[in-house]
């Protein structure tokens, strides 16, 4: 038994800047579970396609009940090896990737096909397929249940990394994460309540000063 998923995404950027990015998207502020990416291969094929192989470490956190089945020092991190094959005549882009180790707890299986928007040539369409099986005996449904939200999350982030490298490449700025909106009104949030204090000591020193006045008089 395999869980499927399918889904299709728009990117509202040209399929030249689509593919540009492509290869810059680590590290964005959404990808901090993504920790190296090497290409292990690459070359030109005789009708001018591009064909590329990269390997990335990612963080492979599992879930609780999945980590008693495991010893300890059992490798946190999941390597992925990724084929990619670039047509520039026909302006598309397909991508397979797949997990090399912890393959019988979990193997999940991605193609991407990136071409050019029907409705609108100046944005690009993305085809996500992904296959998530495990071989764990007794438990691979909860496995591949839980693959398929990961999945879907990480897809999230994907597309949000995506959206991010192309502002900056484009010279937007690029939209502020959730983390980073967090953080500056938490500063702000200092900011205030350090202006208040300092307020609040001047008004108790004044009114201290002018006690002492007054009690002064009276001597």
């Amino acid at each position: 038994m395999v869980k499927y998923f399918l889904g299709q995404s728009v990117l509202r950027s040209s399929w030249d800047q689509v593919f540009a990015a492509f290869w810059q998207r680590y590290p964005n502020p959404y990808s901090k579970h993504v920790l190296t990416e090497d290409i292990v291969h690459r070359e030109v094929t005789p009708d001018q396609k591009l064909l590329s192989r990269r390997l990335l470490t990612k963080t492979n956190r599992m879930p609780r009940w999945a980590e008693r089945l495991f010893p300890t020092n059992v490798a946190h991190s999941v390597y992925i090896l990724e084929d990619s094959i670039v047509d520039p005549q026909n302006q598309t882009m397909t991508t397979f990737t797949w997990n090399i180790n912890h393959a019988r707890l979990m193997m999940v299986e991605e193609r991407c096909v990136y071409r050019v928007n029907e409705d609108n040539s100046s944005w690009t369409e993305i085809r996500r397929e992904a296959w998530v099986s495990s071989s764990l005996f007794g438990v691979s449904r909860a496995v591949q249940e839980f693959g398929l939200a990961r999945f879907k999350s990480n897809v999230t982030k994907t597309m949000k990394g995506f959206e991010y490298i192309l502002a900056k490449l484009q010279g937007e700025a690029p939209s502020k994460t959730l983390v980073e909106t967090a953080k500056e009104a938490t500063e702000k949030a200092k900011e205030t309540a350090l202006a208040a204090t300092e307020k609040a000591k001047d008004l108790a020193n004044k009114a201290a000063t002018k006690k002492q006045q007054q009690q002064q008089q009276f001597v």
